[in-house]
């Protein structure tokens, strides 16, 4: 599997649109087998969705996102995981480990869920994420 996670100052980037820096990990089971590191220079939504699915990222988990390029990216066959915080390498352990639901890697002003009503009603990233259908 391949996660990528924007990052800014060794932390989740806060808006992956115009986020410069991505981290990608291939991971087998729990184990990191490889990292590398890359500049996203690219401005435009769908430049920027396309990029991420030629690095054959598998899931992104990303601070915030706008609805059109999480889109985007869902269609290119990439799970989203947005409104994470924290860490960089913090938050890719916990995923890792299947603790990434802990609220500690929320963003502020959530309410506690990440995409509240989204999930529900498109069975999307939640069904991976959460291990089934929202409640």
């Amino acid at each position: 599997m391949r996660v990528a996670i924007p990052t800014w100052d060794e932390r989740v980037s806060p808006v992956f649109d115009v986020a410069k820096h991505l981290v990608v990990v291939d991971i087998e089971g729990d184990v990191e087998v490889n990292r590398e590191e890359t500049r996203l220079d690219e401005t435009q939504l769908m430049t920027r969705a396309r990029r991420v699915a030629e690095l054959g990222v598998d899931v992104l988990i990303c601070g915030a996102i706008s609805q059109p390029l999480e889109n985007m990216l869902t269609a290119a066959g990439v799970r989203v995981i947005p409104q994470t915080c924290g860490r960089a390498e913090d938050v890719f352990r916990a995923f890792v480990s299947g603790q990434l639901a802990d609220t500690a890697f929320l963003m502020p002003g959530c309410c506690g869920r990440r995409r509240r009503f989204r999930g529900r009603r498109r069975g999307g990233w939640s069904r991976f994420y959460m291990g089934g259908p929202m409640p």
